[in-house]
């Protein structure tokens, strides 16, 4: 019996993987540009991270974390989210004393989710991922934003809609929550079971349900934007108003909660609109954490970010038909004709590799005529040619596979006159 892959987790193989390094290149220009600066937390955190960072009413808590002991009879989680695990390296390595502030980062890392698998979804799968702490200005609220609307629109996307929603500060979800109680409560037992047990502990989680949102109630319950103070609706203004000026549209969706704890004030999500995506739309979601600094043991300190899977990103381009420009041709492939050519070539190879050039070589002791083949199928851009004869001559043919214009050139200063040919 052959050993296969585990449900929900796929192979990125040669030819996919390129386009892999292509986003994730464009995703560190852009955080560059920003000043971002990246940061690596571990593939497993300890389980009450997750418990206190993302709350134990979520999906993600409740029904798809990996959990495990290890020996030492410590449970620990497979990282299911990235804001909680940087949040926790932020406190811990006392980055909130840092002389420059917000501190900004990003980050690439693998999540674990046990949930149905699907199109674009997987059970393993890596996140792109920004967080900006210490600052409340709403202006950084729309430069997050900002950041991951261009990261689209530069890798070619334009089906793409923006929905933000405000969840208010402490009072006014403390408002919120006791309208949505008395909302809810009288016919509570209309619901699921998660539903119900939301109720005491969150009932804006109610809200993100997928087994109730036809529900009757679900269309009447009470907004949040109904609910928020002045300072909570003030500062959402002012997120709309940074928006606009960067002429980046958004639409304002009161039912939009996200399906984490830690929020508060700015949420947003941003959805293909590509016909033939798929029933789940949402590629990227974020918003303000304001509270869970202090959650996990650090000072008050105001926080906003947002993650998005690589692989609904993929799912997006191949949707809008998409190419993205990934640079796969060889610079040099060595076609040799006689044993002491062929040891010669390694040394020419290496040279040319260690100048920063492509190159390779045949491997397979194949016939002149089906190292061209391969020469083309690696996409070339120059084949050199050298026989035992040139050998003793010390030239070898360069052939440009564009213009089909060959060249003699000296193999005591081969480098140097390739690099002219490249000009």
């Amino acid at each position: 019996m052959s050993i296969q892959i585990p449900r929900g987790t796929q192979d990125i193989l040669p030819g996919q993987s390129e386009i892999w390094q292509y986003i994730e290149s464009k995703a560190r220009d852009l955080s560059r540009r920003y000043q971002y600066s990246e940061i690596r937390t571990p593939l497993f955190e300890h389980t009450e991270l997750f418990l206190r960072g993302v709350g134990d009413t979520t999906d993600i808590v409740q029904k798809e974390m990996y959990t495990f002991q290890d020996r030492g009879g410590r449970d620990l989680t497979l990282r299911p989210e990235g804001t909680a695990p940087v949040v926790r390296s932020y406190v811990e390595n006392k980055m909130f004393g840092l002389p420059n502030q917000p501190v900004k980062l990003f980050y690439f890392a693998q999540m674990f989710r046990y949930e149905r698998p699907q199109a674009g979804r997987y059970r393993q799968f890596v996140q792109f991922g920004v967080e900006a702490l210490g600052s409340s200005d709403p202006a950084i609220d729309a430069e997050v934003i900002s950041l991951v609307m261009n990261l689209y629109k530069e890798l070619g996307l334009r089906k793409i809609k923006l929905v933000i929603n405000s969840l208010g500060d402490k009072e006014s979800r403390t408002a919120h929550r006791d309208a949505l109680m008395s909302h809810f409560s009288p016919r509570i037992s209309e619901f699921c079971s998660d539903c119900q047990n939301r109720l005491e502990k969150n009932p804006m989680r109610i809200l993100d349900c997928k087994k109730d949102r036809e529900h009757e109630l679900m269309k009447t319950a009470p907004s949040i934007l109904e609910y928020l103070n002045n300072e909570s609706s003030a500062y959402f203004e002012k997120v709309k108003q940074y928006l606009s000026d960067l002429e980046i549209e958004f639409v304002v969706d009161p039912t939009l909660v996200r399906g984490l704890d830690y929020y508060n004030h700015t949420a947003f999500e941003i959805m293909s609109d590509a016909e033939g995506f798929g029933a789940i739309t949402t590629l990227c979601g974020g918003g303000r954490y304001n509270g869970l600094v202090e959650e996990l043991g650090g000072p008050e300190t105001p926080g906003i970010g947002f993650g998005l899977s690589i692989e609904r990103l993929i799912s997006a381009l191949a949707a809008e038909n998409v190419t993205l420009p990934v640079e796969t041709q060889l610079d040099c492939y060595f076609v040799a004709l006689g044993d002491a050519a062929k040891d010669y070539t390694v040394k020419l190879a290496q040279a040319l590799r260690l100048q920063g050039y492509s190159a390779d070589r045949d491997y397979q002791d194949r016939k002149v005529k089906a190292q061209f083949k391969a020469a083309d199928r690696l996409n070339a851009k120059f084949v050199a040619v050298l026989g035992d004869d040139e050998l003793k001559e010390k030239k070898i043919s360069v052939k440009n596979m564009a213009t089909g214009e060959q060249t003699a050139i000296s193999l005591d200063s081969f480098v140097d006159e390739f690099r002219r040919l490249q000009a």
